[in-house]
C-alpha cells in the first residue's frame, strides 16, 4: 500500500490518516484518460490507483457528461474539428454583391438554364431536384 500511497501522492491525492483521500480533478482525468488506452480495463487500472471499478466507472461518466475535463490526447498527425451546420437568418445568408456578378447557369444535356446571381440557394436545389427527376 506504501507504493500506491506514493503513487498517489505524486499525482496530488490528498491522503488523510483515516483513510480517506482527496482526489483532484486532474488525477480523476488522468485515471480516465488511462482506460480509453487500447488494452486497457476498468479493473485493472482501479487496482492501480488502489480504488473501486465502481469508482472509476463513476468518473467515465463525469467525463461523458463534460463534468471532468480528460487531458487532451498527444498526436502526431492534424486533428480536425467536427463541422457544424445550422441555419442562417435570410439576410445573413445572401452575400453582399457590390459588382455585377454573372448568373448561375445549369446545364443538363441541350438545356441551358441561367438563374439571377442573387436566386435563394433553395430554390436553385429545387430547380436541381427537379432536373435530376426528369431525365433529357
Amino acid at each position: 500500500m506504501c507504493a500506491t500511497n506514493s503513487f498517489l501522492k505524486s499525482l496530488g491525492v490528498e491522503i488523510y490518516t483515516s483513510g480517506h483521500r482527496r482526489w483532484p480533478d486532474e488525477a480523476k482525468a488522468l485515471a480516465v484518460s488511462m482506460t480509453l488506452e487500447a488494452g486497457a480495463t476498468v479493473n485493472a487500472l482501479a487496482e492501480r490507483f488502489g480504488i473501486l471499478p465502481n469508482q472509476l466507472s463513476a468518473w467515465r461518466r463525469e467525463a461523458k457528461q463534460g463534468k471532468l475535463v480528460l487531458p487532451a490526447a498527444e498526436v502526431e498527425e492534424p486533428v480536425f474539428a467536427p463541422l457544424v451546420v445550422c441555419e442562417v437568418a435570410e439576410e445573413e445568408a445572401r452575400p453582399k454583391v457590390t459588382s455585377q456578378a454573372a448568373p448561375i447557369r445549369i446545364i443538363r444535356g441541350a438545356v441551358v438554364i441561367e438563374l439571377a446571381h442573387d436566386m435563394p440557394v433553395a430554390r436553385v436545389a429545387e430547380i436541381v431536384h427537379a432536373l435530376e427527376a426528369h431525365p433529357c
